[in-house]
């Protein structure tokens, strides 16, 4: 018997700018995400039949991870069964480092590592697009686990450029104290919208001043782009992110952004050492637990090696 794991990062939106709703129910979106260190890990093993299972990494609060078949890295596997044509059932293990309903696309990277270790298990050679592909049906940040670095996402994200960058970035990531709803941040974003007449613009130069930031691989001018539309529905919902993003600032980062829907707050540093000493100032303001350190970017969903 043959186990394979893989690994796929978490991410983070430089920039998320959100358009008006569409037909389908999704909103148009321009963004750019980037692949930081910190991961989820999916072993995937021959099973009798299709099964789940979950453990913490880094103190990971799991709890709220379903272990039925409505656990996106289970989907995945079945998915790709299906459309391969293969009757092996595995036993899914999930090894969580990334937060769960934090905006930082914990779910769908779990979807991205099954994707590529059972792809690997079963010797299909899918390729990175054909992946993707099938990604996409999942959910719409599963194709940039797949692809991870940099990249600028439009449609419902999905549809992704690479923004080629030699520079990295220190992150430190501050966890929300419980979950936020995506669909519940997108529904406020709509009614606070609607409440004073905002108009759903994308093409206001936003994307260009992320993209000549990375490409000059200057923090402090990247800190300076770093903008998401979803915050105010995100500290409507959670207004304790206020007072975690001004405790960031005050305590030395650059910038700080709610990280896609929240509720993670995601502070820009100068440098490594920089985002050591901002998460040892915040650890005791907002709690140990809750504070992580990370760089970016780093490479999309992986194969770590074959357990034999």
């Amino acid at each position: 018997m043959v186990a394979v794991t893989a690994q796929a990062p978490a991410k983070v939106n430089l920039l998320l700018q959100v358009g008006p709703v569409r037909p389908d129910g999704y909103h148009d979106l321009v963004t750019v995400f980037q692949a930081v260190s910190l991961h989820e890990e999916v072993t995937v093993t021959p099973a009798r039949e299709w099964g789940v299972s979950v453990e913490p990494a880094d103190g990971t609060d799991v709890s709220g991870v379903p272990l039925d078949s409505s656990n996106l890295a289970l989907r995945a596997a079945r998915l790709l069964a299906e459309r391969a044509g293969v009757d092996e059932p595995v036993h899914v293990h999930v090894r969580k480092g990334v937060p769960v309903a934090g905006g930082m696309a914990g779910g769908s990277a779990d979807a991205a590592a099954a994707l590529v270790a059972c792809d690997a298990l079963w010797q299909l050679r899918s390729g990175l697009d054909g992946l993707a592909e099938l990604g996409a049906e999942l959910g719409s940040d599963v194709p940039f686990g797949l692809h991870g670095r940099t990249a600028v996402g439009t449609g419902r994200g999905e549809q992704l450029v690479p923004v080629l960058t030699t520079a990295s970035f220190a992150w430190v990531f501050v966890l929300g104290s419980a979950g936020l709803s995506t669909p519940a941040v997108f529904a406020e974003c709509d009614r606070l919208r609607a409440l004073d007449g905002r108009a759903d613009a994308l093409g206001d130069g936003r994307l260009e001043a992320v993209e000549l930031a990375l490409r000059g691989g200057d923090p402090e001018e990247l800190g300076a782009a770093l903008s998401n539309d979803l915050a105010e529905a995100a500290c409507s919902l959670a207004p304790e992110l206020v007072a975690t993003l001004a405790a960031g600032r005050e305590a030395g980062a650059l910038a700080g952004v709610v990280s896609g829907s929240g509720p993670t707050v995601a502070l820009l540093a100068g440098s490594v050492p920089a985002a050591r000493r901002l998460a040892r100032e915040l650890a005791p303001v907002v709690g140990a637990g809750r504070v992580r350190t990370a760089t970016g970017p780093v490479p999309g969903a992986r194969v770590l090696e074959p357990l034999v």
